[in-house]
């Protein structure tokens, strides 16, 4: 049987509930990790957590340094931390265990709600999972990304902003607008089929029943890796658009 997203239907709009709930729940993670790292800020003792916030503050100084001038782009280390967490968060969330419910003839019941599978006769939901092994998630976080980084450059850039999409020569615009309109398919696709690729691999591996532990263990450290990879690409991809989109001749 397979694992699929159960869906509510709203005013012929459909939402996936697993992916709403994730997003939620790590938002409230995210927020909670943040707030607990600089509850007790100290200079001379400071705790485990400040410690790794300190740490995490000063990855993505580095990042924002090797994509563009530091200088410059310190005012995306607030945008770049969300980020990073955010994503690295998100990332781990599907590895631990997942939450199914069975749905039959493709309809369901939740909090009063009715929940639908097109095509399915019997079929189970999966509730818990990572929220950007979902590609709508991915792509709103790409394409929010390729919006910054497109108003960034209208407002720092604007004498060559437009003028970058005819160099070398005017002849390649198009060439220049693929590479515009790839950006954030590239950057969302990519999140997306990592860490999606990572859970279709976790369900085999279980399927194999208590042969598969060995290897499970194994792929899940893979994945913990595989995860952090993931926000770091996605964080310096981020910071290299923002910066490209900035930078214009005078500035070198």
């Amino acid at each position: 049987m397979d694992h699929l997203a159960p869906i509510v239907i709203l005013g012929g709009v459909k939402f996936d509930l697993a992916a709403i709930i994730m997003v939620i729940v790590t938002s409230i993670v995210a927020f909670a990790l943040a707030r607990l790292s600089v509850r007790n800020l100290s200079v001379d003792n400071p705790g485990k957590l400040q410690n790794f916030m300190e740490w995490v503050v000063e990855f993505v100084s580095n990042i924002i340094g090797m994509a563009t001038d530091f200088k410059r782009g310190r005012v995306y280390l607030s945008l770049g931390l969300t980020l990073i967490i955010y994503i690295f968060i998100g990332n781990m969330l599907g590895l631990p265990f997942n939450i199914i419910t069975e749905a039959h003839h493709g309809h369901a019941t939740f909090l009063g709600m009715d929940l639908f599978m097109d095509g399915e006769e019997e079929a189970h939901f999966a509730w818990w999972k990572s929220p950007t092994a979902d590609a709508a998630m991915t792509m709103a976080l790409a394409l929010t990304v390729i919006a910054i980084s497109h108003i960034q450059g209208f407002r720092h850039n604007r004498k060559h902003y437009l003028k970058h999409y005819f160099e070398p020569w005017p002849f390649f615009l198009p060439i220049n607008l693929i590479e515009t309109v790839a950006k954030p398919l590239t950057l969302g696709l990519r999140l997306f089929g990592n860490i999606y690729a990572g859970e279709v691999m976790i369900g085999v591996i279980l399927g194999m029943g208590w042969v598969g532990i060995p290897a499970l263990l194994v792929w899940q450290g893979f994945s913990i890796f595989v995860g952090a990879i993931q926000a770091f690409v996605f964080t310096m991809l981020t910071m290299v658009y923002i910066g490209q989109a900035s930078i214009h001749e005078e500035d070198h």
